[in-house]
């Protein structure tokens, strides 16, 4: 059996999966993944994941995302990036710096990694790999990062780039053509939650001249997003997913910093991680 993992990211909520994935790493061999993809956060939350740096994540949300110089308004004004992604992925994460990346740790570990970025120009997805990382180079987290107008698109090799989650929300069919039988999907809304387009159309609407095909990426998400859910929910009931989702989100939000909240998110992961065991070894 081949086994994969998506984590569909989520701004802050994404230390629900950090939550999961660091009960992961403490559950050790009974837990194995041969292929994880990334979408947004998801991606440096399953970075850290295979470099086995448990409570990396769970730092960068609690402490570092407070910092202005990782999320304010300030950021926003200067730079054109409410996000600062290179103090994030850079400053932060090189060799040097607060939290490294245990890079050679990442790329000994055997696991497949993909991170997922929509192409602005195309809105089409790309799926990034290990050999698109390097020591000091975590460019695909930035670009896989890229919330449309919250932050400027993304340039990799010529090429810019916004958050994968516009092209490619969970990306089931991706984990199948690369062999998996089966796959844990971790997302950080309850399965009974709809997603509206409410934001995104908003958004999309400030993206539409420059980046027009992205625009209209970014209006199908929700669209994209539920049918994806209904797909995984399907498979599910088959044996082939196991959906992990969090009960409430707390009254968390895509950049919302509430440390109470987050704590109890954090929490509900560990605690639904239990049920990869249980599925992968059924």
């Amino acid at each position: 059996m081949k086994t994969g993992i998506i984590d569909a990211g989520g701004g802050m909520r994404g230390i629900y999966a950090s939550g999961v994935l660091d009960r992961c790493l403490d559950l050790g061999d009974a837990v194995h993944f041969d292929v994880a993809i990334g979408i947004s956060a998801g991606s440096a939350n399953l970075c850290s994941y295979l470099a086995g740096q448990r409570g990396r994540n769970y730092r960068f949300y609690t402490e570092y995302a407070f910092r202005k110089q990782y999320m304010s308004l300030n950021n926003f004004l200067r730079k054109g990036s409410y996000v600062d992604l290179d103090y994030a992925y850079s400053v932060l994460s090189n060799s040097g710096g607060e939290y490294p990346v245990d890079y050679p740790a990442l790329a000994a570990n055997p696991t497949e990694l993909l991170v997922v970025a929509t192409d602005a120009a195309t809105g089409e997805a790309v799926y990034f790999d290990k050999g698109d990382i390097s020591q000091d180079n975590y460019n695909v987290f930035k670009a896989s990062s890229s919330i449309p107008f919250v932050s400027r698109p993304y340039p990799i090799g010529g090429k810019l780039y916004y958050d994968g989650a516009l092209s490619d929300p969970i990306p089931l069919d991706k984990a199948f053509s690369l062999g998996c039988d089966r796959v844990v999907v971790v997302v950080t809304r309850p399965l009974s939650m709809v997603r509206k387009p409410g934001t995104d159309v908003k958004l999309a609407r400030r993206i539409q001249r420059k980046y027009p095909r992205a625009a209209q990426a970014l209006r199908q998400r929700a669209e994209r997003y539920n049918v994806a859910i209904a797909y995984a929910k399907q498979l599910e009931r088959l044996g082939r997913v196991r959906v992990i989702a969090p009960d409430n989100i707390e009254g968390m939000s895509t950049l919302k910093k509430d440390r109470a909240a987050m704590l109890r998110l954090y929490q509900k992961g560990l605690r639904d991680a239990d049920r990869i065991k249980e599925f992968l070894r059924a």
